[in-house]
């Protein structure tokens, strides 16, 4: 994908960290106009669905994603995840917690016990992290969840002003929310794996 549809459009500055190429996987790296990239975050469908279409907007985009991690139990350089983003009039946090807490205990039972934490990405505000109770040791502590007794499941919050700018969209008339979670990640909490490089 262009840098501009992963990074740019997304408010993410020049400057940030997540576009260094220790961070990034680059094909062409150099000149801003026309840096191609492996896409890190499905994020990018955002962009490209709002450039093509008038709000209302609801869509979930699933797809493959690349980062310069190491592989280890939690992580690796190729992963799979699922953006939501809904845009239209008056939408709000609370419409976004709403519908987390739907999926969490749908997908992962009734009785799963969830949190949000303020967090901070460049393409919402305000943002947070939702982590759900560790159901591979009930939220005692173990390997999986560092002893915290909480998983990080996904990355939400509310369109960022600046987004809504890069495609044409009327801050001062639409609002709307997004999030992206690892698909791997939230099958080894549904299935019990405990390793994420038993996927491969």
């Amino acid at each position: 994908d262009t840098a501009w549809h992963n990074f740019d459009a997304l408010n993410t500055p020049p400057t940030h960290p997540a576009r260094l190429e220790s961070d990034t996987m680059y094909v062409d790296y150099g000149n801003p106009d026309d840096e191609l990239l492996l896409r890190t975050q499905t994020s990018t469908m955002q962009v490209r669905y709002m450039e093509q279409h008038e709000p209302p907007v609801y869509i979930v985009a699933p797809g493959r994603c690349y980062r310069t991690d190491t592989l280890d139990a939690t992580h690796s350089p190729v992963f799979h995840q699922i953006e939501g983003l809904l845009i239209d009039r008056h939408v709000t946090m609370a419409d976004l917690k709403s519908v987390l807490r739907l999926f969490a205990s749908s997908f992962l039972g009734g009785d799963v016990h969830i949190r949000f934490r303020p967090s901070f990405f460049p393409f919402t505000e305000p943002s947070a992290e939702v982590d759900i109770a560790c159901v591979m040791c009930g939220g005692k502590g173990c390997r999986i969840c560092k002893k915290t007794g909480w998983l990080e499941i996904l990355g939400s919050g509310m369109i960022d002003p600046e987004v809504f700018k890069s495609v044409d969209y009327d801050p001062a008339q639409f609002s709307g929310f997004a999030f992206g979670m690892v698909l791997e990640r939230i099958a080894m909490l549904k299935y019990g794996v405990g390793d994420l490089r038993l996927f491969f």
